[in-house]
């Protein structure tokens, strides 16, 4: 539940989501769910060249077992509270 409720912090902000087969899609996120389940607006890819076919999605929902990697804002990320939260986690409470 940890990441769960951090990425429900960045709602609205600009991530890119790399996919296990590759691909990376950058977008703003719209929503996540408990699965860390991704749906993300105003989407492009990043390596347009290599993946022609994705030029024309706008919107996708991303299925959080396929997702490999998401790279996030660089001042979206509060490490302290981070920190904490995994403490805390660690600790069962």
């Amino acid at each position: 539940m940890l990441f769960f409720s951090y990425f429900k912090d960045l709602v609205g902000r600009e991530v890119t989501v790399e996919l296990k087969n590759d691909l990376a899609i950058r977008g703003t996120l719209h929503s996540v769910d408990q699965y860390l389940n991704i749906k993300l607006e105003n989407t492009r890819v990043v390596d347009q060249d290599k993946y022609p076919h994705m030029l024309s999605v706008r919107n996708c929902f991303i299925r959080g077992s396929v997702v490999r990697y998401v790279q996030l804002p660089a001042d979206g990320v509060d490490i302290d509270l981070l920190h904490d939260a995994t403490r805390r986690e660690a600790r069962g409470g």
